[in-house]
């Protein structure tokens, strides 16, 4: 005698998927020097798995396809670190201009409020220019000590490494072992999903990358042709910080507008400087992420909106980059059952798409 699957109201469903996230929630939260090289190390061998394809395809072993990837993404990710601490370190030598600028207007505005409303700001004795110039160059050094924080500790900054390693290593291992979780299922239907999450985390890894080189080229030839100075760094700065949404455009377009309105004479190259980066922003904001981005991982807004959120609550900036790929991922997964599907609905952008890739199944 078969016995009835026993089914639970829709409240308790409910009440056991909310118990299930926080308890994963905590889980993260607790094991973040574990869980985010071991999250970041997947993301950046699922990008590297393309060249170790390639190099595979010429006859290279797997190990050695796996270590020249890994040194080529090292040799990739130092070189930038070393372009940000030259940039960075340059900036000392502006100081003294710069410095000798901000002081005058700060000497004019306490000026200009005392002669109106006789009142003391203090502010009129400026700033100590080489207290700025030491604060500069000990951020400049501390660079890494930024990207031990951003990754969790010195222990996860070498985990990095040996995580995308073995991922490099065992990734037809780690199919096997999926395909065998599913033996329910068509195996080659199976594998042909784990390839298109791959793709799909590929695709979307690649545009982000797209869209900031476009940003940084648009931003630099924006600075450069109003004549401001470090316009590489300041592009290059404001792409990366694109990343953040609302936020994060804001601070890389006020950044050179306050070096434009403290080196130049005219107050035509700040106002230059918003308008120019208000225009890019809404180029990217409504062509170039949609059409590049967009595409590749369909979430909604407002699920992208909560997903920032929280990943930035539990990891920090790491946590909202890597926020948007797993949810991707995560719709896709919960696309393979007729069960979780209403999640994938939730989590995606139209139910149209859904019930699309529904049919395809």
């Amino acid at each position: 005698m078969e016995s009835t699957p026993i089914k639970l109201p829709s409240y308790i469903k409910a009440l056991l998927v909310i118990c299930l996230t926080a308890a994963i929630v905590f889980i993260l939260i607790v094991g973040k020097g574990i869980f985010i090289p071991l999250f970041l190390g997947g993301f950046i061998s699922i990008l590297l798995t393309p060249l170790g394809n390639w190099l595979e395809g010429k006859k290279f072993s797997r190990i050695f396809s796996a270590i020249i990837s890994l040194i080529s993404a090292i040799l990739v990710t130092a070189g930038f670190i070393t372009f940000v601490i030259l940039q960075v370190a340059s900036f000392s030598r502006d100081l003294d201009n710069v410095g000798d600028r901000l002081n005058n207007y700060l000497s004019d505005i306490d000026s200009w409020v005392y002669d109106n409303f006789a009142v003391e700001t203090g502010i009129g004795d400026g700033i100590d220019k080489s207290h700025w110039v030491d604060l500069l160059q000990s951020n400049s050094s501390s660079l890494a000590e930024f990207v031990l924080n951003t990754i969790g500790s010195m222990s996860g900054l070498i985990l990095l490494p040996v995580f995308i390693f073995f991922f490099l290593i065992y990734r037809d291992h780690l199919t096997d072992f999926i395909v065998n979780m599913f033996k329910e299922h068509d195996q080659d239907e199976i594998k042909s999903k784990i390839r298109e999450l791959r793709k799909l985390v590929q695709r979307y890894i690649v545009g982000i990358v797209k869209v900031m080189a476009i940003l940084a080229v648009l931003n630099s030839a924006v600075l450069f042709g109003l004549g401001i100075k470090h316009a590489i760094f300041f592009a290059v700065f404001a792409a990366i910080l694109n990343i953040i949404p609302y936020l994060g455009p804001f601070l890389g377009a006020i950044l050179p507008m306050i070096f434009a309105f403290l080196t130049k004479d005219s107050l035509f190259y700040p106002l230059g400087v918003i308008a120019a980066f208000t225009i890019i922003q809404l180029i990217e904001s409504n062509f170039l992420t949609p059409k590049i981005v967009g595409s590749n991982v369909n979430l909604n807004a407002f699920i992208t909106f909560i997903g920032l959120l929280i990943g930035a609550s539990i990891w920090g900036v790491i946590g909202m980059i890597m926020i948007i790929p797993t949810l991707a991922v995560l719709r896709k997964i919960f696309e393979l059952d007729e069960s979780t599907r209403p999640f994938a609905l939730l989590l995606g952008e139209e139910k149209e798409k859904i019930q699309n890739d529904k049919s395809k199944n």
